[in-house]
């Protein structure tokens, strides 16, 4: 620090040390509050400016009031309560005490008026009261409301604040609501050049519109400082940008892993094409909200452990479904897939309806436990708990589907069974069971999929037909029965649907995508990753 700034600083430390015992003695805000009966918006700016410099801690309740539209005077001597209506009378409020004073006939006091102008002024007004608050949050709420609304006044009162705070996040805030403060002050251009430079280093579109606020009033040679900070800080939008959308698309993808995966199992091994699929996540989606509605009615502690409990629930009941499905209608259809896909269309009808009849045709309710809730910041990007976990809960499927199909018995027979049907039988491999367990795990993982989905999208009868087409793309896209085929698809679908939805919309959005995959399957017929089946033996 050079000796002119730390000789300021220390001003400012003694003139404040000075000046609390005078606020504490003698300065009384009171009048000011009374001059308000008769003063006009710009006049009502200049008192609250004054009310605000006496420093008194009693203002704040009044100031609250003001901005909330509560602040009246009356009329017999101008004196002005905070007041709420009783009946046909008014309930009077010392503005500074808190302390009654008594009731009023309405027609005895008038409301002081108040616009959005004032609010502004209002909320800074508070903000450079409670900077030295002994309360980490209040002083950082304080600096936050003078970093929206910047005022000079407020200036000295940032300055002596910033002298003495320690900790290091309330520090930073501070030094940036003192930049956007001292760039509508009248200190020197050396002082505003390091504003505009603390301004972009905040960054954001909040700093774009301080300065361009400023850059009315500022000397030439500022404005053309201002333009670069803020083609800067819009540079640093235009990738963070880039990163959500990424992080967007990433999201969606790991919705679509989810739906289609278990699909990828069945089709590929199977050479089915059920249409029920999308039921079947719908399924999984119901039980976590049964899970949840006994959790509420029996153990309400538990609620953050109702997803972990319905986790298995929905893999049985699905994978249950899927196992009477496979076993009563599609092993009769095998070598016939245009009755197959009507077959299951057909149950997908069926399960859709009996769920109306169970549990109604309006959305269900499926709560967020604790630590899948609100959100956080990365950089220029908000990430929220819920999509995050749902990545990470649908690469931890994907990688335990690969170790069952590389490590266990039942992934080896599953996998002759995909590569050479005839060579698996002739090795004793009861071929029909193994379809009817790799679809009931493929009905299983759907009805995981719903447990994810119940968390981000509305649970309805309808749920599944949301997804059914787009994971049918991902698969084909991907490659038929290639778990790495369907990661890759999944994702770049996903993202490349987020970068197209802000250009075209969402619908010619995904109208594109799927013009896209067919010119895609007319160049490579079997996908990405193309896996050998028994669809394409010699």
């Amino acid at each position: 620090m050079n000796p002119k700034k730390l000789l300021q600083t220390f001003l400012i430390l003694i003139l404040s040390a000075l000046a609390a015992p005078a606020f504490a003695q003698g300065a009384d805000p009171k009048p000011l509050f009374n001059q308000l009966a008769d003063a006009n918006f710009n006049r009502a700016e200049e008192l609250i400016s004054q009310i605000a410099a006496t420093g008194d801690p009693r203002v704040v309740s009044a100031l609250e009031a003001f901005a909330e539209g509560d602040l009246y005077f009356r009329k017999s001597d101008k004196a002005v309560f905070i007041a709420k209506a009783a009946g046909s009378n008014v309930a009077l409020t010392d503005a500074l005490t808190g302390e009654s004073a008594g009731d009023a006939p309405k027609a005895a006091v008038t409301k002081i008026r108040v616009n959005n102008n004032l609010r502004r002024v209002i909320r800074s007004a508070l903000g450079g009261l409670t900077l030295l608050s002994p309360d980490r949050a209040v002083r950082l709420s304080a600096a936050d409301a003078v970093l929206r609304s910047p005022s000079p006044e407020n200036l000295e009162l940032v300055e002596a604040a910033l002298a003495k705070e320690t900790d290091a996040e309330v520090k930073t805030r501070m030094e940036e609501a003192r930049a956007v403060s001292l760039l509508s002050s009248d200190r020197s251009v050396e002082e505003k050049r390091a504003a505009i430079e603390t301004i972009r280093n905040y960054g954001g579109r909040d700093a774009i519109g301080i300065l361009r606020a400023a850059y009315g009033s500022a000397d030439a040679s500022l404005q053309t400082e201002i333009d670069a900070a803020v083609a800067s800080i819009e540079g640093d939008l235009a990738l963070w940008d880039m990163a959500q959308n990424v992080w967007y698309g990433l999201s969606l993808g790991s919705v679509l892993l989810l739906a289609a995966i278990g699909l990828a199992i069945t089709f590929g091994v199977m050479g089915i094409i059920n249409m029920a699929h999308g039921e079947m996540v719908m399924l999984g989606a119901y039980s976590t909200f049964v899970v949840q509605e006994l959790i509420r009615a029996n153990a309400p502690g538990l609620f953050d452990w109702s997803l972990a409990i319905a986790l298995p629930v929905a893999f049985i009941v699905t994978g249950a479904v899927g196992l009477v499905l496979e076993r009563g209608v599609i092993r009769f259809l095998y070598g016939r897939p245009l009755e197959t896909l009507l077959a299951t269309w057909g149950v997908s009808l069926i399960l859709q309806q009996a769920i109306r009849s169970i549990f109604g045709p309006t959305n269900r309710e499926v709560g967020n436990p604790s630590w899948m809730s609100g959100s956080f910041g990365l950089g220029g990007m908000t990430v929220t708990w819920n999509r995050l976990w749902i990545i990470v809960f649908s690469l931890t499927i994907f990688f335990a589907l690969l170790v069952l199909l590389k490590r266990s018995a039942f992934g080896l027979q599953m996998r002759a069974v995909t590569q050479n049907r005839r060579m698996a039988s002739s090795m004793g491999i009861r071929t029909p069971w193994i379809d009817a367990f790799t679809f009931a795990l493929g009905s299983g993982i759907a009805g995981i999929a719903g447990v994810a989905l119940s968390q981000i999208d509305n649970v309805s009868p309808n749920l599944g037909q949301s997804y059914i087409i787009d994971s049918f793309m991902v698969v084909v896209f991907g490659g038929v029965g290639n778990l790495w085929g369907t990661l890759v698809g999944a994702m770049s679908l996903g993202i490349l649907n987020k970068f197209l939805e802000p250009s075209v919309g969402a619908v010619l959005g995904k109208i594109l995508v799927l013009v896209l995959i067919i010119l895609f399957i007319q160049k490579r017929p079997r996908g990405l990753f193309a896996l050998k089946g028994r669809a394409v033996e010699a």
